[in-house]
């Protein structure tokens, strides 16, 4: 679902967050024309050195290989760090050529100088393209990025990117910290045969490396140097619902810190990160009198407090608008709540600031939570380091009288008491609810004694659901018509909402209609829609419709075949693949979908055959169908329902039985005969 906005930190992209750009870039977006500007040059000696090297271990769908890789850091001080780096790239296939563009980002607190890239063909004379033919781009991920960001990209095409060919580039940044703190990612999408990292501080200064996903290792020490290498690192290959690859891919997180006191700008555990990050936010949910009218105005007519803090919510989610601001130090530190309330907009740390600051008014205490957007990129074991989120929620301190049980989204905190998360930029998702790409997920709470790591709650699998319900009848040349009625909660309702939000003909509000319908269907014909409760987030959305299907029955020898399991497609072929699964499989959140249809059959036809009933119950999801005869009507019922958020490698077969069966009841049929004369 992506009914939300995230916020976009200033840390280095992973190197495979630029795939996309490259790609974008090299078939022809902003083609820059380096083949016929670059010059015939020498690569450089760190690029000849492994232009023979043997390949690290691949196969024949791997694009590319990078060969060498080198990134020194070089701590002068805290106010600034230098940092080189290196990469060779041996391109393999035809969709290997992306690796051809160099991208590197750089903000005001960053400078980036001699950016060169170099072709080695694999036959004619080298190529060397320079830092004058690069382009400087704002991020391609975020709307209007260029008004609001001061974030941006320098790209530099490397001429002749073909199978064969090794490109490589190397550049120096100059960079004014904001975080004391550098992370090494070294396992990407591609296999990697050579990489080092090399940390340089000054004297006395101390460091912590802290390892995830990956053993281990230690680096080699020379009087303030330390350098790490690897070799022979495996590729992450894409898969189909795979966690992301942040919370699968193997780095290391380097902190740094002066002599002497720690610095305000480090820290090397979640405790420290919370005061880190609370220091950055200090002062900013003071409320302005005109804040505080506010509140008075909103909540004037709320008769229990729990009603008060809907308002707040409700006016923070619709009347604030969400615009993303990454400026400087804007890509940590929120704006100051009367600025946000002042000019009705701001990203979703300033949107968590102002209802922090409301809730203030009202008595209510609440926390920042630091999180990401995806679930599955931070977990237990993720080390410290302010890269990993890109989002910013609330937990809001429930008081002692506020009890409801609309409220699902709250867990008891050992110091805290009750608490109940809340992302106010979702403004699709109720007060007292969060959508599942927050369930389960990891986050720092950011309190007055700190940091801690916490997991948010779950939340019933029925409070994220489609309950569809059908009236039809089938006539002897196997025409189906009737009405279906549609109600969805949680995620299944959000999704479909903003789905609609820009939608303004009939027409096109009908299109998911259809989606559902053709997903079932061969051929059909829409003969009635209605949406309900598209603006009433509080409230079910719903979608009554009335349809006709020709041909829905077939017949075969004086017989005709139904399938009275009518629409909706439960089972999945994500698993029927010949390479075996080496990744969880992630589902979207707890879900409890239902179907039930009656079918009333023609006069002069009577069934003849009914399909088994269908129980397959696992612990992470069940699947449980029922075809009945009740006079002249085939009643059809099913409820699939996924337990859990995740099913590990491990039971990959079992989940790929589950949908084995899901299909096969999803394709039974009913058989009709004609009735005895």
């Amino acid at each position: 679902m992506n009914n939300r906005s995230y916020c976009n930190q200033l840390q280095p992209a992973r190197p495979t967050d630029w795939r996309l750009l490259r790609i974008l870039l090299y078939a022809g977006l902003s083609v820059l024309a380096a083949t016929g500007r670059a010059q015939a040059a020498d690569a450089p000696q760190w690029m000849r050195a492994v232009a023979s090297a043997p390949l690290p271990a691949h196969d024949e769908k791997t694009d590319a290989v990078l060969l060498y890789e080198e990134v020194n850091v070089n701590v002068q001080s805290a106010d600034k760090i230098k940092i080189q780096v290196r990469r060779a790239y041996k391109i393999l296939r035809p969709s290997g050529r992306d690796y051809g563009v160099a991208a590197v980002s750089f903000n005001a607190h960053t400078k980036i100088n001699g950016l060169r890239g170099w072709c080695i063909p694999a036959q004619g004379k080298d190529y060397e393209v320079k830092d004058k033919e690069a382009l400087e781009v704002s991020l391609p991920s975020v709307a209007g990025g260029e008004l609001i960001s001061d974030v941006k990209d320098k790209l530099l095409q490397i001429p002749a990117p073909d199978p064969g060919n090794i490109v490589g580039y190397e550049y120096e940044k100059e960079v004014q910290p904001m975080v004391l703190q550098e992370v090494w990612d070294f396992q990407r999408e591609i296999p990697v045969r050579e990489s080092h990292y090399s940390l340089q501080l000054p004297p006395g200064w101390a460091y912590k490396a802290l390892w995830i996903n990956y053993p281990e290792s230690k680096p080699a020490e020379s009087g303030t140097q330390l350098q790490w290498t690897l070799s022979d690192v495996k590729s992450i290959r894409e898969e189909p619902e795979m966690p992301p690859l942040a919370g699968v891919s193997g780095q290391m997180v380097v902190s740094f810190f002066p002599q002497g006191s720690p610095s305000v700008r480090g820290f090397s555990n979640w405790p420290e990160m919370g005061n880190w990050y609370l220091n950055l936010t200090n002062g900013r949910r003071d409320a302005s009198p005109e804040i505080k009218q506010q509140v008075a105005t909103l909540t004037a007519s709320a008769s229990t407090p729990l009603d008060k803090m809907k308002a707040l919510a409700l006016f923070v989610q619709h009347d604030i608008r969400y615009v993303a601001i990454s400026l400087g130090i804007g890509g940590f530190q929120p704006h100051a709540a009367p600025d946000v309330f002042t000019h009705r907009y701001g990203d979703c740390k300033d949107k968590a600031t102002l209802l922090s600051s409301m809730l203030s008014q009202i008595g209510v205490e609440s926390y920042y939570v630091v999180i990401n957007s995806e679930r599955g990129a931070v977990t237990a074991e993720t080390a410290a380091n302010i890269g990993a989120f890109d989002h910013v929620i609330l937990a809001v301190k429930l008081p002692a009288n506020v009890s409801d049980p609309s409220l699902v989204a709250t867990v008891q905190h050992p110091r805290l008491g009750r608490v109940l998360y809340f992302d106010p930029t979702n403004e699709l998702t109720p007060f007292g609810e969060i959508g599942g790409y927050l369930q389960g997920n990891y986050g720092l709470l950011v309190t007055p004694e700190g940091g801690d790591l916490v997991e948010l709650p779950r939340q019933p699998s029925a409070m994220n659901s489609i309950q569809r319900t059908g009236t039809l009848t089938l006539d002897p040349t196997g025409t189906l018509k009737g009405d279906v009625n549609e109600t969805r909660l949680g995620d299944r309702a959000s999704s479909e909402r903003w789905r609609q939000r820009t939608v303004t003909k009939d027409t096109d509000r009908k299109k998911s209609i259809e989606d559902v319908l053709a997903g079932s269907l061969s051929l059909f014909q829409l003969t009635r829609a209605t949406v309900l409760n598209l603006n009433q987030t509080d409230q079910p959305f719903g979608f009554k419709y009335s349809f006709e299907a020709q041909n829905y029955a077939k017949n075969a020898g004086g017989l005709l075949l139904v399938r009275p399991r009518v629409l909706g497609v439960k089972t999945s072929g994500l698993l029927e693949t010949k390479e075996p699964r080496k990744f969880a499989i992630e589902f979207a959140g707890p879900s409890r979908d239902t179907d039930s249809f009656d079918i009333t059959i023609p006069a002069g036809y009577e069934v003849d055959d009914v399909p088994p009933a269908v129980d397959a119950d696992y612990s992470f999801a069940s699947y449980h169908a029922k075809t009945e005869v009740k006079g002249n009507v085939i009643h059809y019922s099913r409820t699939f329902e996924v337990k859990e958020l995740s099913v590990p490698v491990t039971r990959a077969d079992e989940l790929k039985k589950f949908y084995r069966i899901i299909a096969g009841d999803e394709r039974n049929t009913v058989v009709l005969k004609t009735g005895a004369k």
